[in-house]
């Protein structure tokens, strides 16, 4: 999925890095666990306190491959659901960014009982990938 955001690629890119910026437009995050100097670093996991539902949970992203301003690859552990994240940034004329992010899970989600099949599967993956676009847009536009 994708969205053209309006607002220059660092800006997009910025909001996408800093924990300070994450923790305000990301309405699920909750705290940072720790300090994580020069975030994002490959090999240097970042761990957040996260809303997932009702619940408080760990989110883990170790971040996989950094191309600054341009995509963001990222390993993800949110409680029991891992999958892969990649972020895409290119310029959309004018003064724009069409910003892509591309999920990547398992198709069987192991839970308390049982597990959530590739339907639950997919269609959780799609409502964290809307989701999170919509934030991301309004946090980069509402500055500009």
């Amino acid at each position: 999925m994708s969205k053209v955001i309006r607002s220059p690629r660092a800006r997009v890119w910025r909001a996408l890095v800093s924990p300070d910026e994450l923790i305000r437009w990301d309405e699920r995050r909750i705290s940072l666990e720790a300090p994580i100097p020069n975030h994002p670093v490959p090999g240097r996991p970042a761990r957040w306190r996260c809303r997932l539902g009702a619940l408080s949970v760990e989110h883990c992203e170790d971040p996989l491959e950094v191309v600054p301003a341009e995509r963001l690859r990222t390993a993800v552990r949110l409680a029991s659901f891992e999958f892969e994240e990649t972020y895409t940034l290119a310029d959309q004329p004018p003064d724009a960014t069409r910003l892509s992010l591309r999920l990547i899970a398992k198709n069987t989600l192991p839970l308390l009982g049982g597990e959530l099949d590739r339907f639950d599967v997919r269609r959780l993956s799609a409502e964290r990938v809307d989701q999170t676009l919509a934030q991301l847009q309004r946090w980069c536009e509402a500055d500009a």
